[in-house]
């Protein structure tokens, strides 16, 4: 029997197929969007620390991509029979269809989100709790937008999957491509010519769609954002419209004598390992301190603590003579919160937001928490041209060399006009060359009278800059002096040897070893 090309052609003028297109777009893209949401809201729910939370989601989600999706269909459909009143809405095969989709499509786009979300870094989190960002505006403003994106090529080609399981729905008489199919090769027998055109429609929904949808992964593709240097003459013009208000200096405290910081019997353990074993530190306003030390000795874990990236098991942190941080205290309380946003953090990793331009990275955390965006752009811009960088200000983080991108995170910090900036290792992760220029930008803030506690192997750079040195190991302070007590001081050697400053004591051969030539 020979393919009948004429009925096959007719097929694509038919109102019923045309009809049948117009279901399967409405319930994909229905079921798309709805099992979207939801599976976001299950998947935030498994990631969840909270057992009432994450139980409930997985056992959602095991259970739901357990079930084939065509008994899930006929059971809806005949759900009116257990709950008469859900008949007005689930006699209506459609509706049906769709509630079976979105139940089936929240548990596979649960893992989707998921991938997503464990995908954003830690860091990301982190700056954005350093800049005072409450857990919803973090979610808001840094994590959903990057996890959205990572997710979107998977969440395109489930909706591909989706179109084609609307044919499912055909089961409970919904009037939809294949069903419309059916009816059509039960009348004439011409199988083959029907089913060949009810693909040929099916193939048209998702090349259109797909198109679409891959030109919006296209558009929100890091990648193809490339925007040039601003010009002189524009960065001359920029430069002339900012006002000398702009910069404003942080926010110098007169409350008599007391420190802007105090450490006071820090403890601090993960685990069976103490890294902390009662710190007690007290930084004046205005000083310059240095915290050096051989790997593993806590000082990231001390610079992290003072800033409610890391709990303390013990002791208290005092801010401008306040009660600041005390043990068990939750990092999202108002009270931390709130002594966050006088506390400016530079990480090591620069930990900048990916999917903003540069002046978007510092305004962020202003606009935030309230600030007028005319006001916190023109602060960010000036922060900008301070940091040398005024002319990349439309640029986005990976178009900038790691001294550039550091050189941002320390103006984004600037931004909220801390009291006191913390730098955990600010140049570790940038080549030799590039160190300088970061270095410098410290210097001036010193210079300008910042509070400064700086974790860094920048041993010449350390001892110039600062007007303490403090030095960690075994998680404890064993050296706490300026510069020149550093020097001098006969209880330092093991500190001098560390900066480089005295020669290590030979090694003497033992007679055996020197005669056995080892």
């Amino acid at each position: 029997m020979e393919f009948d090309w004429g009925y096959f052609v007719s097929l694509f003028s038919m109102a019923d197929f045309w009809k049948a297109c117009v279901t399967v777009i409405c319930l994909s893209a229905l079921a798309w969007l709805l099992g979207m949401v939801l599976g976001f809201f299950l998947a935030t729910a498994k990631l969840s620390t909270l057992a009432w939370l994450r139980v409930p989601a997985s056992l959602y989600i095991w259970f739901f991509r357990s079930i084939p999706l065509l008994v899930l269909v006929v059971f809806v459909y005949n759900l009116p029979q257990l709950f008469p009143a859900s008949g007005a809405l689930l006699s209506q095969p459609f509706y049906s269809g769709l509630l079976a989709l979105v139940v089936t499509e929240a548990a596979y786009m649960a893992e989707i989100h998921r991938g997503g979300l464990i995908s954003v870094l830690k860091g990301q989190r982190e700056a954005g709790r350093a800049l005072g960002i409450g857990p919803i505006g973090l979610q808001r403003l840094i994590v959903i937008p990057q996890a959205f994106r990572i997710s979107l090529p998977t969440l395109i080609n489930e909706y591909i999957t989706v179109v084609k399981l609307t044919s499912l729905v055909s089961v409970i008489s919904l009037t939809e491509l294949l069903t419309v199919g059916q009816r059509l090769y039960a009348q004439n027998f011409l199988v083959m010519e029907t089913l060949a055109a009810v693909g040929a429609y099916y193939v048209l929904i998702v090349t259109v769609f797909g198109w679409a949808l891959q030109w919006l992964e296209r558009g929100l593709d890091l990648n193809r954002r490339t925007p040039a240097a601003l010009g002189d003459v524009e960065v001359a013009r920029l430069r002339s419209t900012l006002p000398a208000a702009a910069l404003r200096p942080a926010q110098v405290p007169t409350r008599g004598a007391a420190p802007a910081l105090q450490l006071r019997g820090l403890h601090k353990r993960y685990g069976n390992h103490e890294v902390l074993k009662g710190i007690d530190l007290s930084v004046a306003s205005g000083e310059v301190i240095s915290i050096i030390g051989p790997s593993g000795s806590g000082k990231t874990s001390l610079i992290r603590t003072i800033n409610g990236l890391e709990s303390i098991d013990r002791g208290e942190i005092v801010l401008f003579g306040e009660s600041y941080i005390n043990a068990g205290e939750h990092p999202n309380s108002g009270r931390v919160r709130q002594g966050i946003r006088r506390i400016g953090m530079v990480f090591q990793n620069f930990n900048l937001f990916p999917h903003r331009t540069l002046v978007d990275n510092i305004t962020l955390a202003p606009r935030y928490h309230g600030e007028p965006a005319g006001l916190s752009e023109s602060r960010a811009l000036a922060l900008l041209d301070k940091v040398g960088l005024l002319a990349h200000a439309r640029k986005y983080p990976q178009q900038l060399s790691g001294g550039q991108q550091q050189r941002v995170a320390i103006a984004r910090a600037m931004a909220m006009v801390p009291d006191v900036m913390l730098f955990d290792e600010p140049t570790s992760a940038l080549d030799p060359e590039l160190v300088g220029e970061v270095l410098k930008v410290i210097r001036d803030l010193a210079n300008e009278g910042m509070t400064l506690i700086i974790v860094t192997h920048e041993m010449e750079f350390a001892l110039s800059i600062s007007d303490r040195v403090i030095f960690m190991e075994h998680g404890t302070v064993a050296f706490d002096g300026s510069p020149t007590a550093l020097r001098s001081d006969p209880a330092a050697q093991r500190v001098r040897r560390f900066v480089g400053l005295e020669e290590q004591a030979p090694v003497e051969l033992s007679q055996p070893a020197l005669a056995s030539g080892h």
